[in-house]
């Protein structure tokens, strides 16, 4: 059993908190991932489960086990760290093998392991090599490798890809997918990318000032973020944010921005009740802002008007940047558009997607 488990851990590095309160179960077999803008905690957070940093309150349990004052050595993890750590004066074959000798294994187990390792990650031809004579990419499935023969209970990857270019990256997250399917073991993963974080975990926990702001499975917290900081920092380009005021008239419900009154859904009509004549900052992802020459007129779409800033065409799509009012407005649209630079553009609104957010607590409606 490798559950893991936090109650109420914080971590205060004289009188500044890093952590607070931070619970959290990590099930067995689960990909689950930290994220969060640097300095929010995520990093300290894996270091105390590592046994790297210690806990100031709170207790830490793995499997059945309290491993508060259990040294990282005897934790049965292996942590994969940023900068790969590797000893440059030896190869590779005794770099994956060190661990394994420090703890007394016989030769041929470690020999058994190691070559296991290697093919698993496709490092076979790498092992005589010395790290200098690999690239970033080989030097950190190395760095995998070493942590796969140690066969832990849990896995730690503390930003094991910032180093790699974005072609690599891409890679590496497709090989550490696999490498979790074919392994079945728990794996705590930290990252300041969101993108890693939603194409890689089974859950995500967006910690920010040293607090957990929402978990959940990655298309659950996308699709219906908690509070402000969720919305804003998951999703790119980054969710479009309204000032507003909920009014009521008759039997429909509209938010009042930049002059617009916006209609909101009649299926949306009750959750948001409660924000009748409040303010209130209206949330819309990019990918819901369509232009209204390439997109047929659809139920509880909302037609605005506003000129184009700047055209980043990346592709598939081209990214819109606009000023409403005297608000700012980015859409992602369809690579035929129109679109000119300094002129007006008429978007279509997904009314059924918009989040609502109350202005004071930032906590969704």
């Amino acid at each position: 059993m490798a559950e893991v488990r936090l109650l109420n851990v914080t971590k205060k590095f004289h009188n500044t908190t890093a952590v607070e309160k931070v619970n959290l179960t990590v099930k067995d077999k689960e990909f689950l991932v930290l994220v969060g803008p640097s300095g929010c905690g995520k990093s300290t957070t894996l270091r105390m489960i590592a046994g790297l940093e210690e806990v100031s309150a709170g207790d830490i349990f793995i499997g059945d086990g309290k491993v508060n004052e259990v040294p990282a050595k005897d934790r049965d993890i292996a942590m994969v760290f940023q900068n790969y750590a590797l000893y440059p004066h030896i190869n590779v074959y005794k770099n994956m093998a060190f661990g394994l000798r420090l703890r007394k294994f016989r030769k041929d187990e470690i020999e058994a392991r190691v070559f296991e390792a290697a093919k698993i990650l496709g490092i076979e031809e790498l092992l005589g090599r010395k790290p200098k004579e690999l690239s970033g990419g080989q030097r950190q499935r190395v760095a995998m490798g070493r942590a796969i023969v140690r066969k832990p209970r849990v896995f730690l990857f503390d930003e094991p890809l910032s180093n790699l270019d974005a072609k690599l990256r891409v890679q590496m997250r497709e090989e550490l997918a696999k490498l979790h399917e074919r392994l079945q073991t728990t794996i705590i993963y930290v990252t300041h990318d969101q993108i890693e974080a939603m194409t890689l975990a089974n859950r995500i926990v967006i910690m920010d000032q040293g607090k957990i702001m929402q978990m959940g499975e990655p298309m659950d917290v996308y699709n219906e973020p908690d509070n402000l900081f969720v919305a804003s920092f998951i999703g790119s380009p980054a969710m479009n944010f309204l000032e507003g005021r909920v009014v009521e008239e008759g039997s429909s419900l509209f938010i009042m921005t930049e002059g617009h009154k916006l209609v909101i859904p009649k299926k949306s009509r009750k959750r948001l009740l409660r924000a009748e004549n409040r303010e209130a900052i209206l949330g819309i992802r990019p990918e819901h802002i369509y232009d209204s020459k390439l997109k047929a007129p659809f139920p509880n779409a909302e037609r605005i008007r506003a000129t184009v800033d700047v055209i980043e065409p990346v592709g598939a799509e081209v990214i819109l940047l606009s000023s409403f009012g005297s608000s700012r407005l980015t859409a992602c649209v369809e690579p035929q558009t129109e679109a000119k630079l300094h002129a007006q553009i008429e978007f279509l609104v997904d009314m059924n997607r918009i989040h609502l957010f109350d202005k004071e607590t930032k906590n969704a409606y």
